[in-house]
């Protein structure tokens, strides 16, 4: 057993030290493949674990649970060192010539969320769904409350909230309040529609999260509407939004106000499904969340739920616009860098 601990041991010593020479992202993500890929060192040294005694493979596994989050901890933190490292090489190179003749004015554009925004209305319009609006500052009960989750219920830890200081009232968590407003403007109509807008997370600013991005949830509310119904729409968005062929899965999931509820992955675009620091080096990236509308979400928008069913979803924008435009960084789109806006 101490042999076993101590190679575990030595192989962090190794990978960090091999960390420390990797310059670029590519060499960071050969190192992923070398130490903590599925056939890396640290899988390796692990082979013989099953021959150990039960009283020895608790040990084993927790010294080798250890070293991983240890590397996983020190890869993150090298990625975002080069990553800074090379954004100061780029301003450094940028020098100014003051004899060179002034340089024209670019026109501006469309913002790339905007431009993806209006990409994604279009696409569900032409499915024959409208645009509602719903507001951005949102009530607890219309938050949470009508949406399945009451006063207490955990699912409410899903969501990092900003509150006001008015009792009661927040900045929307997602677009899923829409749905009510929605369904209680049209009942006892059939609903076909799609709530585009912000919405605000108190959490960390990552490569893949911001406290600010934009959601699209649609609602589709009517008699004898199924499973399948919302499976072909998600088949159709993916189509036009990410082209012909594109691989999709559908893997379960939990969310409130849906029942049964699914993710839908689309395979990474940046690296064609090989991983990288984006996908979380599975070769998937979620693309939006989805499932069958709850009853209890349906009686308290004012439908019967034993004569009508339906189904949402949610999406960000943000998301499919990197997949689109190849972008590896959900914190570009808001730093107002011209560079970037210029580029895509």
């Amino acid at each position: 057993m101490s042999e076993l601990v101590k190679k575990l041991e030595a192989l962090q010593v190794e990978a960090e030290a091999m960390l420390t020479k990797a310059q670029s992202s590519a060499e960071t993500e050969a190192w992923f493949r070398d130490y903590l890929g599925r056939k890396g060192a640290l899988t390796n040294a692990l082979q013989g674990i099953g021959s150990l005694s039960a009283e020895e493979r608790p040990l084993i596994g927790k010294v080798a649970n250890q070293v991983k989050v240890a590397l996983t901890t020190a890869l993150e933190a090298r990625q975002q060192e080069i990553a800074n490292a090379e954004m100061e090489a780029a301003l450094s190179a940028e020098g100014v010539d003051v004899t060179l003749p002034g340089r024209p004015q670019n026109v501006g554009k469309i913002h790339p969320s905007n431009a993806a925004l209006r990409q994604i209305n279009n696409i569900f319009m032409q499915m024959g769904f409208q645009v509602y609006d719903a507001p951005e500052v949102e009530t607890d009960e219309y938050n949470f409350g009508l949406l399945n989750m009451p006063d207490g219920h955990p699912a409410r830890d899903m969501w990092d909230t900003f509150y006001t200081t008015t009792p009661g009232v927040l900045l929307r968590t997602h677009t899923s309040p829409g749905q009510i407003h929605a369904m209680r403007e049209y009942c006892p109509q059939p609903i076909r529609v799609i709530l585009p807008g912000k919405c605000f997370r108190y959490e960390d600013v990552t490569a893949r999260s911001e406290m600010m991005f934009h959601q699209v949830e649609g609602l589709v509310v009517g008699k004898n509407i199924t499973f399948s119904d919302l499976k072909g729409t998600v088949v159709a968005f993916a189509n036009q939004m990410f082209g012909e062929g594109r691989k999709l899965r559908f893997r379960k999931s939990y969310f409130p106000f849906t029942e049964p509820s699914v993710e839908v992955d689309v395979d990474c675009v940046l690296c064609e499904g090989k991983g990288c620091r984006v996908c979380k080096y599975t070769g998937w990236l979620e693309i939006m969340g989805a499932g069958m509308v709850n009853p209890t979400v349906l009686h308290n928008g004012g439908y019967d739920p034993a004569v009508y069913s339906g189904y949402a979803f949610g999406m960000g924008v943000e998301r499919s616009a990197m997949l689109k435009l190849g972008v590896d960084d959900i914190r570009y789109f808001f730093s107002n860098d011209i560079r970037f806006l210029e580029r895509v």
